[in-house]
């Protein structure tokens, strides 16, 4: 979120800018970091009603790019500033150039680098700031780059193999959907059409077929218009129906945004069997790559563990890691709530009371992450190649009912004209 805002610094000078963050409190925080007092704090509205804006946005491809070319110019002795100026001239994304260029005015201008990354939320996530911010304190800033960025290909390459599963099978959902309604509004009707004319009124249809037309005629009429006396519109059902399902869409996926629909739609993915087994894979993942880069990063287990819960994307799960930072804050190593925990696996305790006791915790934890990493790269390889024929089969046999509606009545047409 975009927010314009007025501060005074240590001089008592007025200073005015604009800063991305995730709500006020953040952006309060961020602030007095630097040094500044805020003074007023509103959300910038400009081009907020331009109706086809393009969102701007990062691909992750860009911010490895990013990442790497930093870590290998400050290992070479770069200057900082300098090495994001030659970045941003480079840069091929133009919104990329602009988040790269906001942050070595600020950087330039004395402010921390995990502090001016924070100024872009969008960009840099709360686990890309923190482990930032951790290789300033420890002087380690290009090895921490150099993990980030190991890091990010990973998320990269796992979400591409989840959008290449799911491609197919949209698709094929998609074009099935158009065709079953086209079929229902357009060649049904005139099917019912010539049964009447030829078959005469007493002329009885299979009963797959009188229900394809039942559904069709209700989906052409709008009957449902006429209940709600609001005839005069004539509407098809069928468009009433779809702008109703719309509107309920719209509303549920405002829920989702909210803290309890958000937490209540993450526990429901976690009772369904097979998306359920790639969640616990993924956030397993994940929560082992972080952990482990934050822990060699020099970062705290408490502040380690909070950081790692909201990388996770899972509500669910970040809420048992919450609750496990309390017991590790009461003095109990962290495998004592991982194994008590109802979505971590027993194997990930064990290799943790590992790391706790050779005192080698990032190492175990990337083993940890390698192996999970490739378990969810197996499964949805496996998804995959299951999903295709099960919605082919789908697919067949919905052509096939409608093939045999239309045809049935018209071979059984054709040999009573026949005999007569």
């Amino acid at each position: 979120m975009l927010f314009s805002y007025k501060a005074t610094n240590s001089q008592g000078a007025s200073i005015s800018g604009k800063a991305e963050a995730a709500d006020k409190v953040s952006l309060v925080a961020l602030l007095r970091k630097q040094g500044l007092h805020p003074v007023v704090i509103d959300i910038d509205k400009s081009g907020k009603f331009q109706l086809f804006s393009k969102r701007k946005k990062v691909k992750l491809g860009d911010l490895v790019i990013f990442t790497r070319q930093l870590s290998t110019m400050i290992s070479a002795g770069v200057p900082l500033a300098r090495s994001l100026s030659a970045l941003e001239s480079d840069a091929e994304n133009p919104y990329m150039r602009e988040v790269i260029s906001g942050i070595t005015k600020d950087v330039q201008s004395g402010i921390p680098l995990g502090d001016a990354f924070s100024k872009f939320p969008n960009v840099f996530s709360e686990v890309y700031v923190n482990m930032v911010r951790a290789g300033e304190e420890g002087g380690i800033l290009d090895d921490i780059l150099k993990r980030l960025a190991t890091q990010v290909e990973q998320d990269s390459s796992i979400r591409k193999k989840i959008k290449s599963a799911m491609m197919y099978p949209i698709v094929i959902l998609c074009i099935t959907i158009i065709a079953f309604f086209g079929i229902m509004l357009i060649i049904m009707p005139k099917l019912a059409n010539v049964f009447a004319s030829v078959g005469g009124s007493n002329y009885k249809l299979p009963v797959y077929t009188q229900v394809l037309l039942n559904i069709s005629n209700f989906c052409a009429r709008p009957t449902i218009m006429r209940a709600l006396h609001l005839g005069f519109l004539k509407i098809p059902n069928l468009f009433f129906l779809l702008a109703i399902f719309a509107v309920i869409v719209f509303f549920l996926l405002r829920y989702i945004k909210t803290p309890k629909g958000q937490y209540q739609f993450h526990d429901l993915l976690l009772r369904i069997p097979v998306i359920k087994i790639i969640i616990l894979k993924i956030a397993i993942a994940r929560f082992s790559r972080t952990f482990a880069s934050l822990m060699g990063s020099g970062v705290s287990v408490l502040d380690s563990l909070e950081v790692t819960g909201k990388a996770l994307g899972n509500k669910v799960i970040e809420k048992e890691l919450a609750a496990a930072a309390i017991e590790v804050k009461n003095g109990k190593p962290l495998s004592k709530p991982i194994s008590e925990s109802k979505h971590f696996p027993p194997i990930v305790s064990q290799m943790l009371v590992v790391g706790e006791e050779t005192g080698e915790m990032d190492t175990v934890l990337v083993k940890i992450a390698d192996f999970y990493e490739e378990e969810v790269s197996v499964l949805i390889d496996g998804l995959a190649a299951i999903i295709e024929p099960i919605m082919i089969v789908f697919l067949g046999a919905g052509v096939g009912l409608i093939a045999a509606s239309v045809m049935g009545p018209i071979a059984n047409l054709s040999k009573s004209i026949g005999s007569s």
